[in-house]
């Protein structure tokens, strides 16, 4: 166990509880901000619109344990639905905004949802032309039944047993769906003790959400996540922000994701400070002119958001003078972004977390204070009431301090279990509590954890491992004047099994080749890490997913369809 400088106590506290404490505490401090379209909030008056939803909720029939989704983007609706979920004791289902048929087909039933709350669907902007997405056409193709239902019945679909209601936001009707304001007027006439009923039935230990994992490896897997696990993790991650009612925190993150619905929505809801949503999907434009013009103290963010901001053309017109810290997180961070936040974004006491979702998410995370070596190699030590080592993956033997091996983890913040798969909790939980992260580290004498790749994205070059965010890293340094992004996957080879495939987003005007990649790298990297194959990117939009992560057995096909390695 690791020692911190003002550990923050583990408390047993509902998300209900949570936000009951923080809106008696500062009732009329400005506490939910969303720009586009505005919509603001004061605590007090946030969490009497929670208890709208709640009863609306509960004039439905929903109850304790009943699983309700929620499809959207970063709306008010998706916020106000998860705190009502959790208020009645109800467990949210977090459905990915960018999930088509067969995906949302899979979750609905393997979740047992039971309601879902949905938006009309969205359009992300593209290269050539913007991505729709049409949920209202995707769940009338999945449920033609629909379209001969009432709206104020119960359903009863053969492909979706446990499905009973829909709610959708939205000002026009649609059959066999019920509007989100009819949704808060049938609530009229639940009594404040029927409610007040359903509140105390709720326990800490209770599950309070199902998170599904990104799904890069097959189907997704559902993290089930208790109150207590939840609640704590976002009161240790912004204590190391020393975050108050006084700071503004714009999180630009997900809210289907972790990040969002845990360390921005219920780290704001259990620090008081002021949570200001730039937009429905990021953006990075509307996330600079959130902090100027919001003067927000925070930024919450995965690296490739970070560095599209960085990269807009207008940058220098925005004052981020206010800020000061936030959270990195999703992804490695390499030295020249760390650097170019710290100072060009002025976000002087930002931190970097690591963590998982099944670890509800954060496990281990700097300080300010840290040595500035270790706050931009390292992603940290433990958090409070953490234990973490690395072990052998095949022997499960712990390691010494400075060898490669599996990060494993035991706290507060472990998952109950894989919703429904037994067989894989089996897999990624070790006896004596401990949760195999599948990440691949070291961790240093001093206690800080450095990540070198995923267990499976490991590659083995000529019968030498090769840890694709160590490469990654060396390579930013060599090749920072030229590339602004940069990532690397293992491509087959007919002698070496693989060898190191990069892909580059270059800076505005540059070139480079092979042959300058090879020569920079001889002499600073040993051969088995040096490229052997360029691709070119001019974004990684096609290969990333909705959270900014780096999908690499996509990048891995589309260097596969490129040339052949040399």
């Amino acid at each position: 166990m690791n020692t911190h400088p003002n550990p923050t106590p583990l408390v047993s506290m509902t998300i209900g509880q949570a936000l009951r404490t923080t809106a008696a505490q500062w009732p009329d401090r400005p506490g939910i901000l969303f720009r586009k379209p505005r919509w603001q909030r004061s605590w007090q008056a946030f969490d009497q619109e929670v208890d709208r939803v709640a009863r609306g909720l509960i004039a439905l029939g929903f109850q304790k344990g009943d699983h309700i989704a929620i499809w959207g983007t970063n709306v008010p609706e998706w916020l106000l639905t998860q705190l009502a979920v959790a208020r009645i004791g109800a467990i949210l289902i977090t459905l990915n905004p960018e999930w088509k048929q067969a995906e949302l087909t899979y979750a609905l039933q393997q979740s047992d949802t039971r309601g879902l709350v949905m938006i009309k669907g969205f359009e992300k902007p593209g290269k050539d032309k913007p991505f729709v997405y049409d949920y209202l056409g995707t769940l009338q193709a999945m449920i033609p039944e629909l379209s001969g239902l009432p709206e104020d019945q119960d359903l009863q679909v053969a492909e979706f047993p446990a499905l009973r209601r829909i709610v959708i936001v939205d000002d026009q009707r649609h059959p066999g769906m019920m509007r989100w304001e009819d949704l808060i007027a049938s609530g009229d006439g639940v009594s404040d003790a029927t409610l007040h009923q359903a509140e105390q039935q709720v326990d800490a230990e209770d599950v309070a959400m199902i998170q599904y994992t990104s799904g890069t490896t097959g189907f997704p897997k559902g993290a089930m996540l208790t109150h207590n696990n939840t609640v704590n993790n976002a009161r240790i991650a912004t204590a190391h922000l020393f975050l108050s009612e006084e700071d503004r925190l714009c999180g630009p993150v997900p809210f289907y994701h972790c990040f969002g619905s845990i360390l921005v929505n219920l780290g704001c809801v259990v620090s008081g400070a002021t949570m200001v949503i730039p937009g429905p999907i990021f953006d990075p434009h509307n996330t600079l002119e959130a902090i100027a013009q919001e003067r927000a103290t925070v930024v919450y963010g995965v690296p490739t958001m970070f560095i599209t901001e960085l990269d807009e053309r207008d940058f220098a017109a925005y004052d981020l003078s206010s800020l000061r810290t936030g959270i990195m997180a999703g992804a490695p961070v390499d030295k020249e972004l760390f650097e170019a936040v710290t100072r060009r974004m002025g976000a002087t006491e930002i931190t970097i977390a690591y963590g998982l979702t099944e670890t509800s998410p954060v496990t281990h995370q700097t300080y300010a204070s840290d040595p500035y070596e270790k706050r931009h190699s390292t992603v940290g030590r433990p958090i409070e009431h953490t234990e973490a080592k690395i072990i052998d993956p095949s022997t499960l033997d712990e390691l010494p301090d400075g060898e490669v091996g599996e990060i494993v983890v035991r706290g507060f913040h472990v998952m109950k279990g894989y919703y429904q798969k037994p067989e894989e909790t089996a897999k990624t939980m070790l006896d004596g509590g401990w949760l195999r992260s599948g990440d691949l580290g070291i961790r240093d004498r001093d206690g800080y954890y450095r990540i070198v790749g995923r267990l499976k994205e490991m590659l083995i070059v000529g019968g030498h491992n090769v840890y694709p965010a160590e490469v990654e890293q060396a390579l930013h340094s060599l090749l920072s004047d030229k590339v602004e992004m940069l990532q690397v996957v293992g491509i087959p080879h007919p002698k070496l099994q693989e060898v190191v495939g990069l892909a580059v987003k270059l800076h505005p005007g540059q070139y480079l080749t092979l042959e300058e990649v090879k020569a920079r790298c001889e002499g600073n990297l040993e051969w088995p890490k040096i490229p052997r194959q360029l691709k070119i990117m001019d974004d990684f939009s096609a290969v990333m997913t909705v959270t900014g992560k780096i999908q690499k057995f996509k990048l891995r096909e589309l260097l596969n369809a490129s040339e052949e390695p040399v």
